[in-house]
Parts: structure tokens; sequence; C-alpha cells
């Protein structure tokens, strides 16, 4: 019997998950692609042979559903970044918005 490895069944989730963030992303934002049309005909000796060739660039615009998705699956808002965060994690996010705040108050 073959050995379960569940770090590979892991490691290979995280694989997928990236793929459809990915995925969704493009749609959320929109992108363009080429589409190919290729019209063959038979010559007299009965061979195919490409008679046409049309590439044409199709842009297909930003889907909020795709962007709604992403959001509510990839994308913590700040309070549940913070409520997740170790103490450690707490302070250095403290003196980040410290230094945030001191730089603002230099005219920077």
């Amino acid at each position: 019997m073959v050995g379960y490895n569940p770090c590979k069944v892991v490691r290979e989730m995280e694989r997928e998950e990236d793929k459809i963030k990915q995925a969704l992303l493009k749609k959320a934002l929109g992108y363009s692609a080429s589409e190919t049309v290729e019209e063959f005909s038979v010559d007299e000796e009965g061979n195919k042979k490409l008679s046409k060739k049309k590439v044409t660039k199709k842009h297909f615009s930003p889907d909020i559903s795709a962007v709604k998705v992403l959001l509510e699956r990839f994308y913590k808002t700040y309070e549940e970044r913070v409520l997740s965060m170790s103490d450690d994690e707490l302070q250095e996010e403290k003196s980040r918005l410290e230094d945030l705040l001191k730089g603002e108050g230099d005219g920077n």
C-alpha cells in the first residue's frame, strides 16, 4: 500500500487554491485575449490547406461577481486581520501605525 502524504495533499490544495485566486483576479480586473479563426480549403489533391486566418483581440470587462467572490474568499478586512494577530504582530502593527502618524505630523 502506498503511504499517504498529508503534506503533499496540502501543497496540492494550496496550488489549486492559488490557481482559482489568479483566475478570479483576472476576471475581476478584466483582461484581453486573442481569438484565432482559421478557415481551411481542400486543394486538387485532397489536402487541407489554410486559406484564411483571422486573429482578433477581444476585451473582457471586469466582472463584479468575481470581485465579490475574491474579496469574500481571499481578502480579510482590517478588523479580521487584527483579530487574528498574535501579541507580537499587534505590537509590530502598533509601531507601524505610530510611525505613519509621526510621518504625517512632520508634513511628510
